[in-house]
């Protein structure tokens, strides 16, 4: 799986700039039941974006860095308490994102 561009991050994080947060991190951390949330939701849009509680005990860098790995998902980005990861879908009908 090639990482990706540092061009493609960047059209990510512009499209993710128009997301609501779907997801919080709070007091439980990054729970199994989270992880499988965020994973229906990759798989239906691709593009995810998260809240990290001052509650959840890790750093909003910390928390990408475990769900995305958790998910085989890329780290879009980190910035302040929200994070964006992304992972292609393999899900018949949905609409990619094009880069």
């Amino acid at each position: 799986e090639d990482m990706m561009t540092s061009k493609q991050r960047a059209a990510l994080r512009a499209l993710a700039n128009g997301l609501p947060a779907w997801f919080q991190v709070g007091k439980g951390g990054v729970t199994e039941n989270m992880l499988a949330d965020v994973s229906a939701a990759l798989d239906a849009h691709e593009l995810v974006k998260l809240t990290v509680l001052k509650t959840a005990g890790i750093s909003a860098k910390e928390a990408l860095a475990v769900i995305s790995e958790r998910l085989g998902a890329e780290q879009v980005a980190a910035t302040g308490n929200k994070v964006v990861i992304y992972r292609r879908s393999t899900r018949e009908g949905v609409k990619h994102i094009e880069f």
